[in-house]
């Protein structure tokens, strides 16, 4: 793969606004969330010097967003010195991958999965049930290669929805969400074989995916299909107040 996973995941989650500032790509996120709203370093780990992360902490503040850094893997000074600062871990996450033929062995039952965009009103309202309002729904809106959203029925109920959108020959899935009364019947399973065979139709080599750690569910069930661990980061942000 040409991109690194972190071009991936801002190709198919893209930030309102994404800005070079010195060492760092900032990134407005619109009140999106930490992975649109994160900066990150530009350079290599060994090149910053702590007047550059308060010239970031200025820029963010400026902003008026949270003063928040993605850390990836390998940037051990970076990560140090947030620390040194007081800066808190937040929502450490894993990112999964596999060939989409390895999730297409299994036929999907009739009318259980639906690959479609724009997303119908029952899909904007699992959505917010979850927490996955207008802001988020905007990034959907923002990302520019092929895309598509999935719902997924149960009993002949809608029961799930998810997104997925192509960065360079990688489908990455975002925003699984499952109803409470129509989990463990297997839905996101169901929608993750979805979004396999529309990878396929995409020329996709690869399918992927990101859970945060402490999400012991989602973690089991990609594990499950056999999606191996290919990436993390985790977040350094200011207590309130800080």
């Amino acid at each position: 793969m040409s991109s690194s996973w972190y071009d991936v995941i801002d190709g198919t989650w893209p930030a309102a606004r994404v800005m070079e500032h010195g060492v760092w790509t900032l990134r407005e996120g619109e009140g999106g969330g930490s992975r649109v709203s994160a900066a990150t370093l530009t350079g290599l780990d060994a090149d910053f010097i702590q007047a550059d992360l308060d010239d970031a902490q200025a820029a963010m503040r400026d902003m008026q967003q949270p003063v928040m850094f993605m850390i990836r893997q390998g940037e051990t000074a970076l990560d140090q010195s947030l620390a040194e600062r007081g800066y808190v871990i937040k929502d450490p996450v894993t990112i999964y991958a596999c060939p989409p033929a390895q999730l297409m062995d299994e036929p999907i039952p009739r009318v259980t999965v639906f690959s479609l965009w724009e997303p119908l009103a029952i899909m904007r309202e699992i959505w917010a049930a979850g927490g996955i309002g207008p802001a988020r729904l905007a990034i959907m809106e923002r990302a520019a290669g092929p895309k598509t959203g999935f719902l997924g029925r149960h009993r002949d109920k809608p029961a799930g929805t998810a997104f997925a959108a192509m960065h360079d020959q990688v489908a990455m899935v975002h925003a699984v969400e499952v109803l409470p009364h129509q989990r463990r019947c297997g839905m996101a399973r169901w929608m993750m074989r979805a979004a396999a065979f529309w990878a396929a139709g995409q020329d996709a080599h690869t399918l992927s995916v990101m859970c945060t750690v402490d999400n012991t569910a989602a973690n089991a069930l990609y594990t499950s299909l056999g999606m191996q661990p290919v990436g993390q980061y985790h977040y350094r942000h200011l207590p309130d107040g800080a």
